[in-house]
């Protein structure tokens, strides 16, 4: 795979400000100084091209962004989210755990996460099952194409991630 386009893959993933170090280490490449390079074709390329992207820099931090005369355009499109940030953390939880009982995500999330499991299992991201005097929730298939992730890449990207759960 080309260095270039690993860069350009990173930072159109992450949606945010990034700086060179961590860059680096997302691509693979231990080079900061190679990395500054690439930025600096990608820069080039977007703005030769006929695009509505361009490179963003801020305080020596990098973001592959809309170019400002579309900024009203994607605003309205994203100006709602699917899921706000506590339903995806109930979800997180219930990735990393499953199948998990769901009084197990309620004791770890509270109170709050029947509604997020509702809204989950309407989106049709999770399914829950009767299991005793509970329920036992577990991702669905349209969970893994929402995502575009699957249960391997899944297993092995959360193992790496500790959750203040235990």
């Amino acid at each position: 795979m080309e260095d270039k386009k690993k860069v350009e893959a990173v930072l159109f993933t992450t949606g945010r400000f990034m700086d060179l170090e961590e860059i680096s280490k997302a691509c693979g490449i231990g080079s900061i100084g190679y990395i500054k390079e690439l930025i600096e074709q990608l820069k080039k390329d977007y703005s030769e091209k006929d695009s509505a992207l361009m490179i963003q820099e801020l305080d020596n931090k990098y973001k592959l962004n809309i170019k400002k005369e579309y900024g009203s355009i994607t605003n309205k499109l994203i100006s709602t989210k699917e899921l706000d940030s506590p339903t995806t953390k109930t979800l997180a939880i219930i990735a990393y755990k499953q199948p998990v009982l769901q009084s197990i995500v309620i004791k770890i999330r509270g109170n709050k996460a029947y509604d997020h499991i509702n809204i989950l299992k309407e989106q049709g991201l999770i399914l829950s099952e009767k299991s005793g005097r509970t329920r036992m929730l577990k991702l669905t298939p349209k969970f893994y194409d929402y995502f575009d992730i699957d249960d391997k890449l899944l297993k092995e990207t959360l193992n790496q991630i500790k959750l203040k759960d235990e």
